[in-house]
């Protein structure tokens, strides 16, 4: 590794827009070469998403796996959002970036939440499901998330670091304290992981180099294990749904006050273990590296096979929930993340994952166009 693998200036590639998911980009403008940590750091990511769903029906009978259930839930959608927030420090709502947001996230939004209502309706044979965009169903929720978060970067950064991460917080804490606050455009969870995407806009290249130090490395180890004893111990009460974020603290069964204490505590958790993470992944190639620019596909389709493994029972059989049945699904979640980055997967679903949709913007005038028509010559 070269020079403690630090990664070197994040690319701000072709598309601007999703974490999970696409190449790591800064919505800056021309392409450049890809950074491979970050390409690692989303494949890994989202193979902790994959898991993470096909761990979940094991929980009701495995402490073994419900501790790795609650430690990879306790972190992996803050890390999203860090990277997200982290090549979006560029962002500002000139008309350019504007319509590669919603090319980027706002189609692929209204595309899949169709599909996934329309999938529901004939898997539960309900044909009166109702088709709600305000409402985000199972995975689409980041997807609006970034888009709200997107919008939400020049006011961020408009703020010194340390007061825009308090700000977010504050806000995090508020909202989960908000009974009232609903459930449109899922804004409990936007609210709860935006600190995590704002604390990505604040950070920089030379942040990533100390957290991949030597010293962080050695010290990320027993951070983890030690976190990892803690979920195995707390795996029998612990209650997962703090973690989710669907809904305000009382749906816990806590008053409302508490999240004033908790989403700061929960948020801290996520950062730490995020460090921690981040620390080990590896900063030059490896044989998945490529994978990692195709980590929206990944997440868009994987939860069809999760939500039919729920539909149709897959996990019935008591094998599935043995120790060799639990590997056996955890093999089974990696392969499904990594088939769904390979590239013929992307090609087959891009039309909708990347539909075109050029025509219904205006054309950018040339430049310097008009500007003599109308004088003299």
């Amino acid at each position: 590794m070269q020079q403690l693998d630090r990664p070197t200036q994040p690319a701000a590639a072709n598309n601007p827009a999703t974490d999970p998911g696409r190449a790591a980009e800064g919505a800056g403008g021309g392409s450049r070469e890809r950074d491979a940590y970050f390409d690692n750091v989303k494949f890994l990511t989202i193979v902790l998403v994959v898991c993470g769903h096909a761990w979940e029906p094991l929980t009701y009978g495995s402490r073994a796996a419900t501790a790795l259930y609650l430690l990879v839930y306790a972190f992996h959608m803050p890390a999203f959002a860090l990277v997200s927030g982290y090549f979006s420090r560029t962002f500002d709502t000139a008309p350019k970036r504007l319509r590669r947001l919603v090319t980027s996230v706002v189609v692929p939004y209204l595309v899949f939440e169709t599909a996934y209502t329309l999938f529901y309706r004939w898997a539960q044979d309900d044909p009166h499901y109702p088709l709600s965009l305000l409402d985000p169903w199972y995975v689409m929720w980041f997807l609006l998330a970034l888009f709200i978060w997107r919008l939400s970067t020049p006011i961020w950064l408009a703020l010194r670091p340390a007061v825009a991460v308090a700000a977010s917080v504050a806000v995090a804490a508020l909202a989960s304290a908000s009974p009232g606050l609903g459930g449109d455009l899922a804004l409990q969870r936007v609210l709860a992981f935006l600190p995590a995407f704002v604390v990505g806009l604040v950070l920089r290249p030379e942040h990533f180099a100390w957290v991949r130090s030597r010293g962080v490395r050695l010290a990320a180890l027993p951070a983890g294990v030690g976190a990892l004893v803690a979920a195995y111990w707390a795996a029998p009460w612990f209650d997962s749904g703090w973690f989710y974020h669907r809904g305000d603290v009382t749906g816990r069964g806590v008053p409302a006050w508490a999240g004033l204490i908790a989403t700061p505590a929960l948020f801290g958790l996520a950062l730490l273990l995020s460090a921690c993470f981040l620390a080990w992944v590896p900063g030059r190639r490896r044989w998945f590296t490529s994978l990692g620019a195709g980590t929206l596909y990944a997440y868009l389709l994987h939860g069809f096979l999760i939500k039919s493994a729920r539909f149709w029972d897959w996990y019935a059989h008591p094998w599935l929930h043995t120790p060799l049945g639990e590997l056996a699904v955890t093999a089974a979640a990696v392969t499904v993340a990594t088939v769904l980055c390979t590239l013929p997967v992307r090609r087959a679903f891009r039309l909708v994952v990347e539909p075109s949709v050029s025509w219904v913007f205006r054309r950018e005038p040339a430049v310097g166009a008009g500007s003599g028509a109308a004088g003299p010559r």
